[in-house]
């Protein structure tokens, strides 16, 4: 009996504990969740050294905030009569709904978080750069998938930001609303089209909640499919570029052996082919790929809870379109463009130039639009692919992390410098006391 229940557990677990080589090579292709990844992968692709693994803890994380996500589906009322309530039951009536609540929202932060780190990583080893070795990639196209999962990353956080309806989801979204009026010309129907009306209200609500809770998750969970995808069709990690360049020439002789041809038999033939072979060495994706996702699966989601108990999800008083906090802030990951609308509007003797159009629509348009056409401008070599800091991506390296500095730098002012009415103050200032609402 215990024979047979070994056998019963060998046949069903066999594909991740794969005993020999054949084993390994078919796992891949007989397991439905394991049929993702290639049958063989670099062992230097692997490594924490070169991708962070940065891939599997996003796709961590969006699995947390699908579970989490659900289970909150059952308990919060999209209702602006109620909505407010039904997190207020979250945290105090329902148990451990407090829990599930943190941990959605702290997925959710680090998500956005290390989506941008990945894209970080993506550019300072040239991953995004195409190249003629390996047929059928375009990596660039990854590059430009990566650049829409990080916009609709933050749109889906940003969502779930209004769906407290408390007073620091009203005004955050109020900010957003601010920014898309002040576009020319298209700047109404944006607001229209976003809020559902002229006012943030039910309608709003109601059209967020279901960005949030269908359309931006779904088109999340296609554009990681087409990212894997085309990660495979690319041929692995751009770090195989990088080996592929340091291919060593072999000629390998071949024994002596009768060639038959039209005139009879020719005897003393001695063959050299010429072969090349990649310096590094490959390995089975089963078990040792599969073995770091499942080990990243947990301590992320082991860290995601510790910081949950960290972190509190913030709920401040209910929505209310008659009282303004002040200072009013927007998520952390949109303080930047708070802070450029704010540091881009100029006023000179009755001309007012328009910070929200020049610091929130045409900069990061600008950004985004150098950020995709890089991939197609970039002329640094072949070998500087899948290469962390190439000595010939020095200035383009700097010049991207300058711009990375100067973002975070913006993000950390709005978030810890700016007190009431938007001034400045520094760390060591004390703020001026704001009156009460009561």
């Amino acid at each position: 009996m215990r024979e047979r229940l070994k056998r019963i557990i060998r046949k069903l677990t066999w594909t991740y504990n794969p005993a020999t080589e054949r084993e390994a090579s078919d796992s891949t292709a007989r397991n439905f969740l394991l049929h993702w990844f290639p049958a063989k992968v670099t062992a230097k692709s692997m490594s924490f050294s070169y991708s962070m693994l940065l891939g599997t803890i996003i796709l961590t994380l969006f699995s947390i905030l699908t579970v989490t996500g659900l289970i909150l589906m059952f308990l919060y009322v999209p209702s602006v009569e109620r909505a407010y309530w039904s997190i207020k039951d979250l945290e105090f009536a329902i148990p451990y709904g407090w829990f599930i609540r943190d941990l959605h929202r702290v997925a959710a932060q680090l998500m956005v978080a290390v989506v941008f780190i990945h894209l970080v990583r993506v550019f300072l080893t040239g991953a995004y750069k195409h190249s003629e070795k390996i047929v059928g990639s375009y990596r660039p196209l990854n590059w430009w998938i990566g650049l829409a999962l990080l916009i609709v990353t933050m749109l889906l956080s940003y969502t779930g930001y209004l769906l407290p309806w408390d007073q620091l989801a009203l005004w955050a979204i109020t900010i957003g609303d601010h920014i898309a009026l002040s576009a020319p010309i298209v700047g109404a129907a944006i607001s229209k089209v976003l809020i559902g009306g002229t006012i943030i209200d039910q309608n709003t609500l109601i059209r967020w909640y279901v960005a949030h809770v269908f359309f931006l998750p779904v088109i999340i969970f296609l554009l990681i499919l087409w990212h894997m995808w085309r990660i495979r069709k690319d041929g692995g990690l751009a770090v195989v570029e990088a080996l592929g360049i340091e291919r060593i020439r072999e000629d390998k002789v071949v024994a002596k052996a009768k060639t038959y041809s039209l005139m009879g038999i020719v005897t003393g033939i001695t063959p050299t082919i010429t072969q090349y072979r990649v310096r590094g060495t490959a390995v089975s994706s089963s078990p040792n790929l599969t073995r770091r996702v499942l080990l990243t699966f947990v301590l992320v989601t082991a860290a995601a809870m510790a910081l949950t108990f960290l972190f509190k999800a913030p709920l401040e008083e209910p929505a209310s379109l008659m009282w303004t906090p002040n200072p009013a802030k927007a998520p952390w990951y949109f303080l930047w463009l708070q802070e450029l609308v704010a540091d881009t509007t100029i006023r000179l003797k009755g001309l007012t130039i328009s910070g929200g159009f020049v610091g929130g629509i045409i900069i990061p348009t600008v950004l985004l639009l150098f950020a995709a056409a890089w991939p197609l401008i970039d002329r640094t070599p072949d070998q500087a692919i899948g290469v962390w800091f190439h000595k010939s991506r020095r200035l383009q390296n700097a010049v991207f992390l300058l711009v990375c500095a100067v973002i975070i730098a913006l993000i950390y002012v709005g978030a810890v410098m700016r007190g009431p009415y938007w001034h400045l103050y520094m760390p060591w200032q004390q703020w001026i006391k704001m009156p009460t609402r009561f």
